[in-house]
């Protein structure tokens, strides 16, 4: 086996979260920052929380607000073709 290969290992690295919380753990680095803990992420606090650093999430509401009214529209347009449809009929008796 060949000798001074490993890192070093560091069993009470401190590790430190965006929302503040910090603890200890082994590691081979020796202080790290980290953005989601088991404090602040969604699955262990039940709290809905976006990362969203680009606006995508904004988008992407946007997007579906949009397609929400063309599909409104659509609907009036057919809801006027039957309207015309009807006067059609009722004009020719």
């Amino acid at each position: 086996m060949k000798k001074d290969i490993h890192p070093k290992y560091y069993p009470k690295a401190k590790i430190t979260c965006a929302c503040g919380n910090a603890f200890t753990a082994g590691s081979t680095v020796e202080k790290t920052q980290v953005e989601i803990c088991s404090n602040c992420h969604p699955f262990y606090t039940g709290k809905q929380k976006f990362v969203d650093t680009r606006g995508r999430v904004d988008r992407f509401k946007k997007i579906m607000e949009k397609a929400e009214q063309s599909k409104k529209k659509v609907i009036s347009k057919t809801e006027k073709r039957k309207i015309k449809a009807k006067k059609k009929e009722e004009d020719k008796k």
